[in-house]
């Protein structure tokens, strides 16, 4: 268990740990896949293989988390279609009372996200999640991803937080080890970000599958 009197700044990834990653999911393996082909005229399959490759080629790096960046590449109106399927931003629905709680005990809240500022915005539109954040960081601010050393140090140098008494939370495993590397104290691995698929199993973390478990 955390032991959060050794904890004041809590940092914490938006999609898949505080909003319910299906949507980003099911945009980027299902939408942008049947978009494609329809503009390229060739088969779903085809389609879904192209991408796929696409992703690889970026893994891991800013350029995947991009809108500017995939609208170039596909040439197709990514926000537009974003819009067309926000009907499924949702929060999680653990979130609110575990924001809520750990804003009663006096921690400090602060965003970290990969997400492009443009797609931060259209979730706040949806969620209201930042009535519960003292800042917010998109990663596109430094041109680097959190998977990235430069990243974190250039966070702690602007934010100014105490490594040994900040918790990070995220869904991914090969960010969580980058935030380790970087010497974050306090690490906490969400284990189903997806509603729509099965929980991940995270042998490496502490982790959970429903905040409230943990207050």
């Amino acid at each position: 268990m955390l032991n959060w009197s050794k904890i004041d700044t809590v940092l914490l990834d938006m999609d898949g740990t505080l909003l319910d990653l299906h949507f980003d999911s099911h945009f980027w393996l299902n939408v942008v896949p049947e978009q494609l082909a329809r503009t390229r005229n060739i088969t779903l399959d085809e389609a879904k293989a192209d991408m796929h490759k696409r992703y690889q080629a970026v893994s891991g790096q800013i350029q995947w988390y991009c809108l500017d960046y995939w609208e170039e590449q596909l040439k197709l109106p990514i926000m537009e279609l974003k819009r067309q399927t926000q009907h499924l931003i949702k929060v999680r629905e653990d979130v609110p009372h575990f924001l809520t709680e750990l804003k009663k005990a006096g921690k400090e809240l602060i965003l970290l996200t990969n997400a492009h500022p443009e797609n931060v915005m259209l979730k706040f539109e949806h969620t209201a999640i930042d009535n519960y954040l003292d800042g917010v960081v998109s990663t596109h601010q430094y041109g680097v991803s959190k998977e990235q050393q430069s990243l974190w140090h250039q966070v702690q140098k602007d934010l100014g937080f105490n490594k040994q008494r900040t918790l990070f939370v995220d869904d991914s495993v090969p960010v969580l080890n980058a935030a380790r590397e970087y010497g974050i104290e306090h690490l906490l691995a969400v284990a189903n970000p997806d509603s729509k698929q099965p929980h991940n199993v995270i042998a490496d973390y502490l982790n959970v599958t429903d905040y409230r478990t943990i207050i």
